[in-house]
């Protein structure tokens, strides 16, 4: 199902399948999530992707006890009603991944830094067969 609405900047916003996309592209986040098989995991991944400053005193509260203090820092925590309760406030602010998706981004990130085998440029020229006789 195709749904586009008009989001509160004046952009077009649509959802397809629960995904959403703003100016017709699928964010990063949603892409990778497509990606991923999603499966109950025990454990949740939450990192920080908003700014604290400006933000109610409710939320910088609730992101002091998951001890998120910095932007794009990462926690891990139980999966626990408390913990689900905590993070629907602070939804607009975090990035929730299970212990798989966490594992694959990682994985993926290491691929991205890995080594790959140098570039050998000779700038001189090969020696003709020619020239030697």
């Amino acid at each position: 199902m195709h749904v586009i609405t008009a989001c509160h900047n004046g952009r077009r916003k649509s959802t397809i399948r629960g995904t959403e996309r703003i100016g017709g592209k699928m964010s990063a986040f949603n892409a990778f999530k497509a990606n991923v098989p999603v499966a109950w995991s025990s454990n949740l991944y939450i990192t920080l992707v908003r700014g604290i400053p400006g933000t109610r005193r409710l939320h910088r509260r609730t992101l002091e006890a998951l001890r998120l203090t910095k932007c794009n820092r990462t926690v891990m925590r139980w999966n626990t009603p408390t913990v689900r309760g905590m993070l629907q406030q602070v939804k607009r602010l975090v990035v929730v991944e299970t212990e798989e998706m966490y594992n694959a981004r990682k994985q993926k990130e290491a691929n991205h830094r890995a080594l790959r085998p140098p570039l050998v440029v000779n700038h001189h020229p090969a020696p003709t067969s020619d020239a030697s006789a």
